[in-house]
């Protein structure tokens, strides 16, 4: 047991002191000195709540500057939805033991409009803290929240603008390279477990299936997040990449673990005589190794230079063909179609189809 904790307390801590994520912790404790600094020299009775100026500086750093733009506005609009909800009730009637819940539940159904995002749980917020901190002077109080809030949020948006976030393009494509080679790897070990003695003794082949998607999902995420690193950011015009490649192979990437997961999971039905179970002929063991590994290259050399390319493209379209030759064969002989073979086969040549869609 001591084993799996202790892998997942170090992937945590890898993750937590990457670069970028020191880099932001870093122009996060920056901001939050600054603006702590400087917020009990702002003007007129505002220098009585400094302690908003940090926080508004901890909420507007995020990763990307877009990011930060975002959260920065959405949390002021927040907070000004809020302080005019409570304002309203001052200016009628009055912070009672009934208005004040009323007001506050007002603020939380309008922060589940979707209008707010960041600032959504500020809505309610403000409107509490105006309302039972600000009491008497819940006019000067609201200025005060408001310009502190706003002014940290200032710092944070001129430290993230002058320390700019890292483009993160170059990695999201690396982490597509690792998983463009990791489904072509899952698509060539189901290959060679159809030359085992049958049926296969190693099932990792249809074990890796079912974290495909959870990769996908995952290179998705970091491919988003580099589209969003790049949005105002300087950093982007020293770095300049056409990122549509990068989609467009995604994408792709995406429709063929569809493919492969059903293949495997076909497979390993017939294999472990599971529910739904389909024959398995052993005479197209070959063929549908051969296939399965043409393929696989095919998938690792898709958006490589295009004599690589075509030439794989060449060897997977004829193994396919041999494929569905020893399918339509073994079914003339058999008077039965429905079988591993022709599923693999159906599969394989959508993979094909979609790896040579751009051509």
């Amino acid at each position: 047991m001591a084993g799996p904790v202790a892998d997942h307390v170090r992937q945590a801590w890898q993750q937590a002191v990457t670069r970028p994520r020191l880099l932001l912790a870093g122009k996060t404790a920056l901001a939050v000195g600054i603006s702590w600094a400087l917020a009990p020299h702002m003007p007129g009775a505002v220098d009585e709540y400094p302690y908003y100026a940090p926080l508004g500086a901890l909420l507007s750093i995020y990763p990307t500057l877009m990011g930060s733009v975002r959260s920065g506005v959405q949390t002021l609009l927040g907070l000004t939805v809020g302080i005019a909800l409570a304002t309203l009730v001052v200016a009628t009637v009055g912070p009672t033991w009934w208005s004040i819940p009323v007001i506050v539940g007002v603020g939380v159904v309008l922060s589940g409009t979707g209008w707010f995002g960041a600032g959504r749980e500020y809505v309610p917020t403000a409107a509490l803290f105006v309302l039972i901190i600000g009491g008497n002077q819940a006019d000067q109080y609201s200025l005060g929240y408001l310009a502190q809030m706003g002014f940290g949020t200032a710092v944070g948006l001129a430290v993230n603008v002058l320390i700019a976030p890292q483009v993160t393009s170059a990695a999201a494509a690396t982490r597509i390279d690792a998983f463009q080679r990791t489904l072509a790897d899952q698509l060539r070990n189901i290959g060679e477990a159809l030359l085992e003695p049958w049926p296969p003794q190693h099932d990792a082949w249809a074990r890796n299936t079912s974290r495909l998607e959870q990769t996908a999902e995952s290179v998705r995420q970091a491919l988003l997040e580099a589209d969003e690193s790049r949005r105002g950011n300087p950093r982007a015009l020293l770095h300049r990449r056409d990122t549509r490649s990068d989609h467009e192979r995604l994408e792709t990437l995406d429709h063929i673990v569809f493919h492969v997961r059903d293949i495997s999971g076909a497979l390993a039905d017939t294999v472990w005589d599971r529910p739904g179970a389909l024959r398995f002929d052993s005479e197209l063991a070959v063929p549908m190794s051969a296939a399965c590994r043409a393929l696989a290259d095919a998938i690792e050399q898709h958006g490589a230079d295009d004599v690589a390319n075509h030439r794989v493209l060449g060897e997977a379209t004829r193994a396919l063909r041999l494929l569905v030759e020893a399918v339509d064969q073994q079914s003339t002989l058999r008077g039965q179609a429905m079988g591993p073979g022709v599923l693999t086969a159906m599969h394989l040549r959508r993979i094909l189809m979609r790896l040579t869609a751009r051509d």
